[in-house]
């Protein structure tokens, strides 16, 4: 039998590093402080453009610091990480201003997407590296524990080479209001996880397809692309993964019977392994779920469970992940730099979808200087 998986984050060993949190919306309110809250960490201020819901939050959460804007949260030199949950169309003003307070602000956790599209997050990322602050940025499908024991699973050799990978999203999510005015609905939203996942399982790809339609449910609210998204990621060594992200599923929400799930899938030389993501049922408490087979452990199924779920559980591991980044001074897991290859995945299947072509990542670097 195969020994337990690693499907937990790393924890700091001081969790009691200050941290204020700009935002108040569902993300801030009912991912990131439960998680914190449930870790041990120290939120101690909250800012948002709608006081009384930042007051309400607070109020929940216990946080004691109630600031009218962002910007006297920043100033308050008590804080010395900050967590950026915001639209992505003011992210970059939000890190413009909070770099002028590196004197006692180290840390930054920004959430995906880190601003509008490679160009902006290109720059929140120098603005920081200039300022001497870190950046992580809130990938945090990387935390859900079946992607954290897939990857242990691929680490251990358990699959041998990596062939093949795949991820079948049918599910409807709760779309955010911001999206309507900048005309985002999946890609930027939804498929960057599952982009950013390929990635940190198995590496960088040269190239990708994609092929999207707009969503006919979403359609009716506002004009958009990116609704059903189909890509396929191509790597110099012959692996191939590819995604179906499909948010309307069919008429779910009108009346027909739901078939909603997001399932994964990795094949290798030397094993197989599956999983299903449990976010759809949110909130109900459903785990992800990994089980494997392999040639090292041969004739049956290995299916670890836990009672961990990535709603809001994964939200644990991203702020972990730069509080401890901070403690050993080296990069963070998800830092911002790293996270500017995810952006451009992002930015190339947006291009692909355009142009009916297959784009290289290096198209979206390289025009941007």
């Amino acid at each position: 039998m195969p020994a337990p998986l690693n499907y937990l984050p790393q924890l700091p060993t001081n969790k009691n590093t200050p941290i204020g949190c700009i935002g108040s919306g569902f993300i801030m309110a009912d991912c990131h402080l439960v998680a914190y809250r449930k870790a041990g960490f120290n939120p101690v201020a909250i800012a948002s453009r709608n006081a009384a819901n930042a007051k309400a939050v607070a109020e929940r959460h216990s946080l004691p610091k109630v600031y009218e804007t962002y910007q006297e949260l920043l100033a308050d030199p008590q804080i010395e990480v900050v967590d950026v949950a915001v639209p992505p169309d003011v992210q970059l003003e939000v890190m413009r201003e909070l770099v002028k307070h590196n004197d006692h602000i180290r840390g930054v956790l920004a959430q995906k997407p880190m601003g509008m599209n490679y160009g902006e997050a290109k720059q929140m990322v120098e603005l920081c590296e200039q300022a001497g602050i870190m950046l992580a940025v809130n990938q945090n499908m990387r935390y859900d524990q079946s992607i954290r024991a897939c990857k242990d699973v691929l680490d251990r050799g358990y699959l041998g080479e990596p062939i093949f990978a795949s991820i079948d999203m049918r599910a409807i999510p709760h779309w955010m209001p911001w999206q309507e005015h900048l005309g985002w609905v999946t890609l930027r939203i939804m498929s960057i996880h599952h982009l950013d996942t390929f990635r940190y399982l198995f590496g960088d790809p040269v190239r990708v397809f994609a092929s999207t339609r707009p969503d006919p449910r979403t359609e009716q609210k506002f004009a958009h692309q990116d609704g059903i998204c189909l890509y396929i990621l191509e790597y110099a060594n012959g692996f191939r993964a590819a995604s179906w992200d499909d948010v309307w599923t069919g008429p779910a929400s009108e009346g027909v019977e739901q078939d909603i799930y997001i399932r994964w899938r990795v094949e290798g030389r030397d094993g197989l392994a599956r999983g299903t993501i449990g976010w759809p049922d949110y909130p109900k408490a459903t785990p992800s779920t990994i089980d494997y087979t392999t040639e090292k452990a041969p004739g049956q199924w290995h299916q670890p469970r836990w009672n961990e779920v990535w709603f809001p559980d994964a939200f644990v591991g991203t702020m972990a992940q730069l509080l401890c980044a901070l403690e050993e001074d080296c990069e963070p897991e998800i830092g911002g730099r790293d996270n500017l290859k995810t952006m451009a995945l992002v930015d190339a299947c947006y291009l692909s979808a355009r142009e009916h072509r297959a784009v290289e990542l290096n198209e979206i670097t390289i025009e941007v200087v």
